[in-house]
């Protein structure tokens, strides 16, 4: 199986010109997720509005390239959705929506599922509803039996 060993240029675009960084101001909802083995911290921030779709998503990201690049897909996958649609942006279609990512950056996509869903968890939390499918957040990734799966796993 042949295997990713250069980032696409989706990848290389989006660190190199991420879209939606920054932070929103009385965000809806906000969701900081880690990973302690590799340092990556991610920070989601969601404005939700009273038909329950994403108006605007932005984000704060501390780490590698891949990060990064996962963060600004994630961002603009969920922007235009709503909140159940949301919750359907997966790690796998965040890499597919970047042409790939090396096995050794897969985590960073699922940092950025991770965070979208904490974003989702503190709106709901704020709004007293319940989004079908939503977990609490985990403070870090590797916490989850996802981290530790391969795509197509």
């Amino acid at each position: 199986m042949s295997q990713v060993t250069e980032y696409s240029d989706k990848v290389m675009d989006h660190f190199s010109n991420p879209r939606n960084v920054g932070e929103i101001e009385n965000a809806s909802g906000v969701g900081t997720v880690g990973n302690a083995k590799c340092g990556d911290i991610m920070r989601m921030y969601l404005d939700i509005d009273d038909d329950r779709i994403v108006r605007d998503a932005k984000f704060k990201t501390f780490g590698c390239g891949a990060a990064i690049a996962t963060s600004s897909m994630a961002t603009e996958l969920v922007k235009g959705k709503s909140i159940e649609d949301a919750m359907t942006v997966t790690n796998k279609a965040v890499m597919e929506a970047l042409d790939g990512l090396p096995p050794v950056k897969v985590h960073c996509s699922l940092l950025a599922e991770q965070a979208i869903h904490a974003a989702l968890w503190d709106y709901a939390q704020k709004e007293n509803i319940v989004i079908d499918g939503l977990k609490p957040p985990v403070n870090d990734i590797e916490e989850t039996e996802e981290y530790y799966q391969m795509p197509g796993e």
